[in-house]
């Protein structure tokens, strides 16, 4: 079979829920990956941040191999022998008392909404069915009921409700906003993304994490903070609220906690805060089950080892430089931190940010709009200085084409 045959293929029997660019992949391996009929890209996606550890790491590959021989599931009804020491191993990597383990990042989020409200009536006292969480405009924290009920994207949103109520929504990177919305003593949370991700890279002020944190502070308000796609050395730092000396109340993680091996999700926070949960109150079938546990563990092991948030640190700040002496009036803006970056592109002869991603893709490199106008790149953190530089002829040649 041809691409175009597994195209048509999905198109018949699949959902429309997605728009993918017109490529069918069978292999990857390390900052690249080939299609169907053999062609080789280079990734700038990275699964949106799954694999920053690079497409089927060995050492992650053979923790699966080996622990896939021997048990898969349990659910936790039972225990298992690798749950216990992923969560020692995952709570002292981030520093903190407890870990919940779940599968996605939707998932995870939703486990912190339950754990902030849960927390608001158990311990800062909220009347019952009155706490509010305090989110942003531009967010993106999965696609459930409860999310899409806190997004300002209608492409999310329009068409689903009833929405969960419970949530207020401000303007991202806007701090007098933030020092508004505090004064109501209901507010329970603050769930925030320190780099909004699907919204563009939307990078807000310097001092604006440390800022909000300490307000939340003052008010008694926890901070939970979306890392999702930032975490995991993404941008220059294990965590980017890391670059801002914050440590989140309840932290979210996702994606590259596998290595983008298994759907592998977390949830960190203190005693105070993750012991408010108690059994039957919430959980996950495949929750921390030992193939995950292990994944995880080795995944973490290679950012670590592989000290990836800093080549993050590096190579990000020669890939934005050298994006910058491209000579394209379609580029209206590069920002980003680490390696997560973004072009912000203006059409031209009717072209947009789409047809770029069609011509990088034909010349070697995949990437993917958000937003129409947006073009976001995301190598896995094993990528190269010299492949940075390839790289980046392959965008300039394609802008230059269009």
């Amino acid at each position: 079979m041809k691409s175009n045959d597994y195209i048509k293929m999905e198109d018949k029997f699949g959902a429309h829920n997605y728009h993918p660019l017109p490529v069918v992949l069978e292999k990857g391996k390390g900052v690249f990956l080939w299609d169907v009929e053999g062609k080789k890209y280079f990734d700038f996606l990275s699964a949106y941040s799954a694999v920053n550890q690079g497409h089927c790491h060995p050492k992650i590959i053979k923790a699966l191999n080996d622990q896939s021989k021997k048990l898969t599931l349990t659910s936790r009804a039972f225990h298992n022998n690798a749950l216990a020491p992923y969560e020692k191993y995952v709570t002292k990597y981030f520093g903190y008392d407890k870990v919940l383990p779940m599968n996605s990042g939707a998932e995870a989020d939703e486990t912190a909404i339950k754990l902030c409200r849960r927390w608001a009536y158990d311990k800062k006292g909220i009347p019952e069915n009155k706490a509010k969480i305090i989110v942003c405009e531009g967010n993106f924290h999965g696609r459930t009921i409860t999310i899409i009920s806190m997004s300002t994207d209608p492409d999310s949103f329009k068409g689903f409700g009833p929405y969960t109520p419970g949530f207020e929504v401000i303007p991202y990177n806007d701090l007098s906003a933030l020092e508004k919305a505090l004064q109501d003593p209901n507010v329970a949370g603050f769930l925030v993304e320190p780099i909004q991700g699907e919204a563009g890279v939307f990078v807000p002020d310097e001092g604006y994490l440390k800022k909000a944190y300490d307000m939340c502070k003052a008010k008694n308000v926890l901070f939970i903070a979306d890392e999702v796609q930032t975490g995991i050395a993404r941008t220059g730092k294990l965590l980017a609220c890391d670059h801002e000396k914050v440590k989140p109340d309840i932290l979210i993680l996702g994606k590259a906690l596998s290595g983008g091996v298994l759907p592998v999700s977390a949830v960190l926070a203190n005693d105070e805060i993750m012991l408010v949960i108690k059994p039957g109150e919430h959980g996950s079938t495949f929750g921390g089950n030992p193939l995950a546990c292990q994944v995880a563990v080795a995944a973490l092991q290679v950012v670590k080892d592989e000290k990836l948030a800093q080549r993050a640190e590096k190579l990000g700040k020669l890939f934005r430089s050298e994006l910058a002496k491209i000579k394209s009036d379609m580029i209206e803006l590069i920002r980003g931190k680490g390696l997560l970056n973004a072009i912000v592109i203006k059409p031209k002869n009717g072209k947009e940010a789409w047809d770029v991603c069609v011509k990088m893709k034909e010349n070697g490199l995949l990437a993917k709009p958000t937003h129409q106008h947006i073009i976001r790149f995301a190598p896995p953190l094993v990528i190269t200085e010299k492949q940075i530089l390839d790289a980046v002829k392959i965008i300039k040649k394609s802008l230059e084409a269009i």
